[in-house]
């Protein structure tokens, strides 16, 4: 058994049940029934839950990626300042301005080895494992016969 209920839509909303009905050939009434079925269907409230929970746990994963990004970063600048200020012998006055200029050079390569890389897409994040400490053997664990460094 079937009861007429008329609503008052706005008339964009109405073109748009119109198209929609054309092209799946249904009726525009059949086009509100599914609708409304799918709002007060019990588990459409389950669905969208779902979907959340998918794009939350994708973001998720997206955040920690981008947090592993940033520690390796600060760690790697770190190393490579401690590493640079510990080998620099200080200059004489007089050698200073041939340092000056090759570090320019230098630096003028690194830019370019820089913008290479990041145009092949290439980054210093893919050279890293994504589980550092299950690629570090245990001296218990070494199967060749070489002793361990302490």
């Amino acid at each position: 058994m079937r009861d007429r209920l008329n609503v008052s839509l706005p008339v964009a909303m109405i073109s748009q049940i119109g198209d929609l009905a054309a092209r799946r050939k249904m009726t525009r009434s059949a086009v509100v029934e599914a609708a409304i079925a799918s709002l007060l269907s019990p588990d459409s409230a389950e669905k969208t839950e779902a979907a959340l929970t998918r794009r939350l746990d994708r973001l998720t994963r997206q955040m920690q990626r981008q947090e592993r990004d940033l520690m390796i970063a600060l760690e790697t600048h770190a190393l490579f300042i401690r590493f640079w200020l510990g080998q620099m012998p200080p200059l004489p006055a007089e050698a200073q301005a041939a340092a000056n200029a090759l570090g320019q050079e230098r630096f003028a390569r690194f830019l370019d080895t820089l913008g290479r890389r990041l145009s092949q897409g290439r980054s210093f994040r893919d050279d890293i494992p994504l589980d550092i400490p299950a690629m570090r053997q245990r001296p218990a664990d070494r199967t060749d016969d070489t002793p361990s460094r302490s």
